[in-house]
């Protein structure tokens, strides 16, 4: 009968399986942290696909950017381009993307370089200090991403809201007091002032009605209306955001792309909604794996030690 040792496990197999232990235990949380980014950001495009799918589509649930319609003389420009729904949206879309994965792993990341130093070292073996030392990593990444993406954009921003911006009356804002001085027909800055008093923070709905019903009053009598350029969907946001219908046949003509973009919005939403569920369910599962990987050799590791 051969002896018992033979069949004893070295000290050298325990320390090859415990690696693979960790190892694995390292994928099953990358894969966990994976899951969880997806998951987050599922949970945020499910509120914003409606505005993303609208944007693709030029359209928008109320007025986000100015509109400067072309027949308007060169001389006289503001500055402000066609309002692109879709890439502003998909823009701070991707840059909330970017600060939830690159804050999220780089905390992580952080962490693993700070536990190079024995100070980090021995204090991150409390689990409440070392999340509290990822918690702040976490926001001091997100900060300073945010203050890069406000720094690119703040020049145009600060034109931009300057142009529109008034306190009590909309004739204090600068376009209205440009056009005030200016040579330009009724509709066209009914079209202007209307989209001004929208993107009023909140938005000046008393103001703006005249305005749209006086673009209203005009696309129904003058027959040089669509000479003008107006955008058709921004008449019809316009509208909608005003009298909660439409009500002219240039507004009418976007109704097959609101169509569209509706129908699209409900599959996007009933995708996200599935994601959202196997994200979770994924994510609790890798997480489950891996503290039992990590209990396991956590055993594995006292009882060599002992």
């Amino acid at each position: 009968m051969p002896p018992l040792d033979e069949y004893a496990v070295s000290h050298h197999d325990l320390s090859s399986g415990i690696v693979v232990l960790k190892k694995r235990q390292r994928n099953l949380s990358l894969l966990a942290i994976l899951s969880s980014s997806i998951l987050i950001a599922s949970v945020v495009g499910l509120f914003l696909q409606q505005d993303l799918v609208y944007g693709f589509f030029g359209l928008s649930t109320e007025v986000q950017q100015l509109h400067v319609p072309v027949s308007l003389d060169e001389q006289f420009t503001y500055g402000g381009n066609s309002p692109d729904y879709f890439l502003s949206l998909l823009s701070w879309f991707g840059w909330l993307i970017l600060k939830i994965f690159a804050s999220f792993i780089g905390a992580f990341v952080a962490i693993s370089l700070l536990k190079k130093l024995r100070y980090f070292y021995v204090r991150f073996q409390s689990f409440v200090l070392k999340f509290v030392g990822w918690l702040i990593a976490f926001i001091v990444i997100w900060s300073g991403l945010t203050y890069w993406q406000h720094d690119l954009n703040d020049h145009q921003d600060n034109a931009y809201q300057a142009l529109v911006y008034y306190e009590n009356h909309i004739h204090e804002s600068e376009i209205a007091q440009s056009l005030a001085g200016a040579n330009v027909t009724v509709p066209v800055k009914s079209y202007l002032l209307a989209q001004t008093a929208l993107l009023h923070q909140p938005a000046d709905l008393a103001t703006a009605k005249p305005y749209v019903a006086a673009l209203v009053e005009a696309e129904q009598k003058d027959a040089k209306f669509e000479r003008y350029g107006f955008k058709a969907e921004q008449l019809w946001v316009m509208q909608q955001q005003v009298y909660e219908k439409t009500l002219t046949p240039i507004a009418e003509s976007v109704k097959t792309q609101v169509q569209t973009a509706n129908q699209l919005s409900d599959i996007v939403k009933l995708f996200l909604m599935g994601l959202i569920v196997v994200s979770i369910i994924l994510s609790v599962i890798f997480y489950l794996l891996a503290r039992s990987i990590q209990a396991r050799t956590a055993r594995i590791e006292h009882r060599i030690l002992d």
